[in-house]
């Protein structure tokens, strides 16, 4: 296996990618989208962190998050998350996919997948780039033809906040401008 070095840099704003274990769809499903704020907002008040942005897929889920100063512990956050989740799933919903040999061994539950994808924002083209990505992602995926047609995302406050027109569907450029992050 790889030996992939993690961004650590304490008080950043960083872009993930969070997937479901064998991809089941589950996430935009009524009480699983309950049982994952539940998680996060329980997360957020013992371990604080800003939610930026976020886009909920059925399988996965993209999210850009600012930890405070002083730690960068998004590991623990997303431990955390994920654990929660899996609590409040388990009991509420059942269990997910059937376990493997190592899953069982380890006494893991087949809702996730362990590893998560993170990327540190470094720029504002950075930034933007990622927004864009997040709220296009629905598109790109062929749930729906326009970005403001997706419930599960940041999109719609990011209307609201004069970032995005609500007609955007990719390409502008230099909404930045607009938004302060600090």
């Amino acid at each position: 296996m790889p030996n992939y070095l993690r961004s650590k840099e304490e008080g950043g704003i960083y872009f993930f990618t969070v997937v479901t274990f064998h991809r089941i769809p589950i996430l935009t499903e009524e009480k699983a989208r309950g049982i994952l704020h539940n998680a996060w907002e329980n997360t957020r008040l013992r371990f604080p962190f800003e939610t930026k942005a976020i886009c909920l897929l059925p399988d996965h889920l993209h999210c850009i998050l600012k930890l405070p100063e002083r730690d960068a512990n998004y590991s623990l956050r997303w431990g955390e998350i994920k654990r929660l989740f899996t609590k409040g799933y388990l009991n509420e919903i059942g269990p997910g996919e059937e376990r493997n040999a190592s899953r069982i061994k380890r006494g893991e539950a087949a809702i996730w997948q362990r590893r998560f994808w993170e990327h540190m924002i470094e720029t504002e083209d950075d930034l933007e780039t990622h927004l864009d990505y997040i709220h296009y992602n629905p598109v790109k995926h062929g749930y729906v033809t326009r970005a403001a047609d997706w419930a599960f995302s940041s999109f719609h406050r990011y209307v609201r906040e004069g970032i995005y027109a609500l007609d955007w569907n990719g390409g502008e450029e230099g909404r930045l401008e607009r938004l302060s992050w600090e």
